[in-house]
């Protein structure tokens, strides 16, 4: 199963990016600030997540009128997750645990995280490392991956772009193949700045993790 998780990022995908997003997934998640983003794209959510401090003044009445449990939008029932302000977790935190208690470890499309504010982006990434299912970042700028230890990403598809990753934890050991620059089984400490903007100058390059867990994004017009 595919989850589309949009978040409350200021800084929303693009509509177009969004239905991109969702096309393939089965269930679609909307984190606070995100059901505004989610509902401009014309899609039907299944699951609300936050505590509604992010959330337009029309989407938190929408959600108050659902009396707690759930509220229809567009004939459509969306069930509600809402917390107290006032919580030790972030929204995006809180949400993946209810995923997971709802559908299990799915694949998680991720989008509208990364704009804003930048404590709020770290904390995202630092969540969504941790998840045990495959994660894929979209934004209107770029397409990317959570990759952890035996992952690899076949990135030939995008040749001409920009290509980086950046490695999330201590202890990452990562090759880099038929790019402009190449890394075999380079260590390389947390935040380590040695995998930014390389070029995918080959039709068949690729990137993969042997050990700890990195980022990595291919820069190109999602729209």
């Amino acid at each position: 199963m595919r989850v589309l998780v949009a978040g409350g990022s200021p800084e929303r995908a693009s509509i177009g990016l969004l239905r991109k997003a969702a096309d393939g997934c089965e269930v679609v998640v909307a984190v606070d600030g995100g059901m505004d983003a989610i509902l401009a794209a014309g899609l039907h959510p299944q699951l609300f997540c936050g505590d509604v401090d992010s959330a337009s003044p029309k989407t938190a009445a929408a959600i108050e009128s659902g009396g707690g449990s759930s509220f229809v939008i567009d004939g459509a029932r969306c069930e509600i997750e809402r917390y107290d302000p006032h919580k030790d977790a972030t929204d995006l935190e809180l949400a993946l645990r209810a995923i997971r208690e709802r559908y299990g470890v799915v694949d998680i499309v991720a989008t509208c995280l990364s704009g804003g504010r930048p404590d709020h982006m770290l904390a995202a990434l630092g969540r969504l490392c941790a998840w045990p299912g495959s994660v894929e970042l979209r934004e209107d700028g770029f397409i990317g991956r959570i990759l952890h230890a035996g992952d690899t990403w076949d990135v030939g598809a995008y040749r001409g772009c920009r290509f980086s990753f950046m490695p999330l934890s201590c202890g990452c050991v990562v090759s880099e193949k038929h790019m402009r620059w190449e890394l075999d089984h380079a260590p390389l400490p947390l935040l380590s700045d040695r995998g930014i903007s390389n070029e995918l100058d080959f039709p068949d390059g690729s990137i993969a993790c042997h050990a700890g867990t990195l980022g990595a994004w291919v820069f190109i017009d999602m729209r």
